[in-house]
């Protein structure tokens, strides 16, 4: 297995060769006691084209939209309370199934309500992202985000990218403060 940190690549054809199923499982644990108000985090995806933005807006793949129109990126749905050991919500990816324009796969956790629920990512001292093979279940990548976010309501996890050599995924670490909001008018 491949632990990452913030800024690390790895080729998946390299690592990975002839790998097309993958899963992208993210999870996260809160501070009890931080907050008066449940946390409910979620997970997003934005696959986007060479320019930075959503190939088309049903691209953006959410809990109200769990499915990209290829059928190549599935939401397996949302974990209102991320309770309990483990990946919290997953993303299953087909990379044969792929639009090809597409150019990136970003991942986001955002909080649901954090300005009004006074909520953020200070709170939340245990975020990560587990890559696996969906054939075989075996995880091949960890990466455990570093950063102390207090004050940001949305980071970006990792990103899957076609570069010249392939698919390749790279370790962000990205805070922002405009919640998921903020970034879906980012990507559009």
């Amino acid at each position: 297995m491949i632990n990452l940190s913030k800024g690390s690549k790895i080729n998946l054809q390299k690592e990975k060769p002839g790998i097309e199923r993958i899963a992208v499982g993210l999870g996260w644990d809160v501070n009890e006691g931080s907050s008066q108000y449940p946390f409910d985090l979620d997970a997003s995806v934005f696959i986007t084209n060479a320019e930075g933005k959503l190939i088309e807006d049903e691209y953006f793949v959410f809990y109200n939209n769990k499915m990209s129109p290829d059928g190549a990126v599935v939401h397996t749905g949302d974990n209102r309370t991320g309770a309990g050991e483990g990946d919290d919500e997953t993303i299953n990816i087909d990379l044969s199934k792929l639009n090809p324009a597409a150019a990136q796969i970003v991942f986001a956790i955002t909080i649901d309500d954090a300005k009004k629920r006074a909520q953020d990512f200070g709170m939340v001292p245990n975020a990560f992202a587990h890559i696996y093979n969906r054939d075989t279940n075996e995880l091949f990548v960890e990466y455990n985000l570093s950063g102390n976010f207090a004050g940001a309501d949305a980071v970006l996890i990792g990103r899957f990218w076609k570069g010249p050599a392939g698919w390749e995924f790279e370790a962000l670490d990205n805070a922002y403060t405009d919640g998921l909001a903020g970034l879906v008018e980012f990507y559009q």
